[in-house]
């Protein structure tokens, strides 16, 4: 085989630094159990990340790889656990997953989660966006007003609970 066919010309491609979202000063970085869990898995992958650059003499790697670890450390080291109690609130707080209709009828699920979690792909929504923060505190039944780039926006609980279930 041609050598122009093999590994050992291609570039070594260092990982990019991932931008963890910010949390606003002095807001606690509050984490469901999962997404405690979700943060050391991630860590995990980037300590063997980190092992394999090492042993492969990947060290352009590293830089990035260590301001990773850095910040996912920090995260998990001010992660503060919201255990849902039991009974669980009538209320919507963090950890809820909440079912609204808007103005146009379309219903919605979202479940409020930490910032790391967040992935509205997933229905997961940070608890400092505005659409939770302007649910937080409500009960089914009530009606929420939310600032939209298409300026503001009603939504009215249908549901909330709490858990893995919906």
């Amino acid at each position: 085989m041609s050598k122009a066919f093999t590994r050992e010309d291609l570039p070594e491609v260092d990982p990019i630094v991932i931008k963890r979202p910010m949390l606003p000063e002095g807001v606690p970085n509050y984490v469901t159990p999962r997404g405690l869990e979700l943060l050391r898995t991630e860590r995990e992958a980037l300590l063997e990340a980190r092992r394999n650059a090492l042993a492969e003499g990947r060290h352009g790697a590293l830089p990035n790889l260590d301001a990773n670890l850095q910040a996912i450390e920090e995260r998990i080291a001010t992660a503060e656990v919201v255990d849902i109690p039991s009974p669980p609130p009538q209320e919507i707080r963090f950890g809820a997953r909440v079912r609204v209709e808007d103005e146009d009828g379309n219903e919605h699920i979202f479940e409020i989660v930490g910032v790391d979690e967040a992935d509205l792909d997933s229905r997961k929504i940070a608890f400092i966006a505005p659409l939770a923060r302007a649910l937080l505190g409500r009960e089914e039944g009530d009606a929420a007003l939310v600032k939209t780039p298409r300026g503001e926006e009603e939504f009215e609980i249908l549901g909330v609970s709490y858990g893995e279930s919906d």
